[in-house]
């Protein structure tokens, strides 16, 4: 056996094994990418989930609002009749609507400011 002979052999299963590693390797960069992008994709219905939830919440605000100033609409325009006797319950009512009126108003301000700081704080 010549030199050339051995070193041809000998290489043979370097190549061999060289290759294989490779297939193994883009196997696994396929993978990861094909995992990747799942993640992108399960990311972005979370992110459409919870753009849907605060659109709700929102509604939810509003009507609870609406409800609010009806009440308060309605309880005002019975007190303006002079036949209609208003016991302390309409009253209590009315205070304890316009108080929890201003309780949330202040709660959303309040939210809304640590909103923008901590965005102002993650852009600094």
């Amino acid at each position: 056996m010549d030199m050339t002979t051995i070193v041809v052999a000998a290489s043979i299963p370097s190549a061999f094994t060289g290759f294989c590693f490779w297939l193994i390797e883009q196997n696994l960069k396929k993978r990861a990418d094909n995992e990747k992008e799942e993640r992108e994709e399960r990311q972005k219905q979370l992110d459409e989930r919870e753009q849907i939830r605060e659109k709700n919440e929102l509604c939810i605000i509003n009507s609870v609002n609406a409800a609010i100033a009806l009440g308060e609409a309605t309880a005002r325009a019975v007190q303006r009749i002079p036949d209609a006797h208003c016991n302390g319950d309409m009253h209590a009512a009315l205070d304890y609507a316009q108080k929890v009126k201003h309780e949330q108003k202040n709660f959303l301000n309040e939210q809304a400011l640590k909103h923008i700081i901590e965005e102002g704080e993650q852009t600094s």
